[in-house]
């Protein structure tokens, strides 16, 4: 049985002295984790921008703005950080400024309910992968690991505000959660890579 705690094992994993093979090095983990967090701030902007399009004079437009105004504060951050790190963007940001606003505008059009399930599919997807990283982030990475906190804190608040909006009463409901939730999962993992 290994004697180390499990704060020390956290610590070894985090500066990556216990990793698998074909585990990424800390220096990818950070890369990836920028690549990724920008790209998914982009999706969210553009998903929000296709709910504005078709929501945007009704009811729920001013709480629509003020979620997509949060998703661009959080895309700045990233992109500012990726430009800083000199980290890669996502090859798929062309993909994602085309099918972001038509999952947005698509749910939309279906109705405020489905927009809104549209909206905690989303952010529950990113609620688990922030988390994640937040666990990975260490000491050294204090600042970071903060903002990734503060950034995930406000997408649950989002999520909120979808279940606020009556989100399960969309039809098809777990359908459409699934789908979208599974999407998510799909393009984190895909602009982490490429």
């Amino acid at each position: 049985m290994d004697d180390r705690s499990t704060a020390d094992r956290r610590n070894l994993r985090r500066t990556g002295d216990d990793r698998l093979p074909g585990d990424p090095s800390r220096d990818q983990f950070l890369d990836r984790l920028c690549r990724v967090n920008q790209a998914g701030e982009y999706g969210a902007v553009r998903i929000y921008e296709g709910q504005l399009a078709v929501l945007g004079r009704t009811n729920i437009g001013p709480t629509l703005r003020h979620m997509l105004d949060q998703e661009k504060e959080h895309l700045r951050y990233f992109s500012d950080t990726v430009g800083r790190r000199q980290v890669r963007p996502t090859a798929l940001q062309p993909l994602w400024h085309v099918m972001g606003f038509a999952l947005g505008a698509g749910t939309a059009l279906l109705g405020e309910k489905a927009a809104m399930a549209c909206t905690v599919a989303v952010e529950e997807a990113i609620d688990e992968h922030y988390a994640e990283q937040r666990d990975k982030l260490g000491d050294d990475e204090a600042d970071l690991r903060e903002t990734v906190e503060k950034f995930r804190l406000e997408e649950l608040e989002h999520r909120d505000i979808g279940y606020e909006h009556k989100a399960e009463q969309a039809p098809g409901y777990g359908l459409l959660y699934n789908m979208v939730r599974n999407g998510s999962k799909l393009a984190i993992w895909l602009s982490s890579r490429i």
